[in-house]
């Protein structure tokens, strides 16, 4: 790999734990679920059930699993690509291309991506803790600002790339200077 980084396996462990406690959770409570289980929330609370079904009550776990993929896949493809510090002198980079300044800023990068991957799956796992209530909720509990609090994983998991990117493009992380440039 470009810059010898290595993938940070270690960063990808919380996420794959995440989504195996959701996999043996809902494994667990499957059987205990009423036969119609909540799928949209809305500012009044749940707004729309389903019949009971492997597929509806593992969709979220399967979205998340999705999620997980690509963000290792973006945490994998980030540290492939050449970083512009170890580019041949002269050589041209597309603008499409938003390459890492550094290979220690890719690694960065990489490692928040997975963090932003297991952030989603603490996300899901609020989600889910709704869906997958044995009981009803009582009559006029409020459930939706529990589904706002469950928003703060991903919040912090999106801020944290963000971070990453940003400290990757600050002068003197490596950004060679641009012709003209004083």
């Amino acid at each position: 790999m470009p810059g010898g980084a290595g993938f940070p396996w270690r960063w990808l462990v919380p996420g794959v734990l995440v989504l195996a406690g959701l996999l043996v959770w809902g494994i667990m409570v499957y059987p205990r679920l009423p036969h119609q289980v909540p799928q949209h929330f809305g500012s009044s609370g749940v707004d729309r059930y389903a019949d009971k079904s492997v597929g509806t009550v593992f969709l979220p776990v399967l979205v998340y699993a999705g999620m997980l993929a690509l963000l290792t896949g973006m945490a994998s493809a980030t540290l492939r690509i050449t970083p512009v510090r170890d580019l041949p002198p002269g050589r041209q980079t597309s603008s499409l291309v938003n390459r890492p300044q550094t290979a220690q800023g890719a690694l960065g990068l990489a490692r928040a991506q997975l963090f932003l991957g297991c952030c989603l799956g603490v996300t899901i796992a609020v989600a889910c803790s709704l869906m997958w209530a044995v009981e009803p909720p009582a009559e006029g509990e409020p459930r939706t600002g529990m589904l706002l609090l469950a928003l703060l994983p991903s919040a912090l998991g999106t801020a944290a790339v963000l971070a990453a990117a940003f400290r990757d493009r600050r002068p003197g992380s490596g950004r060679a200077a641009e012709p003209g440039a004083e």
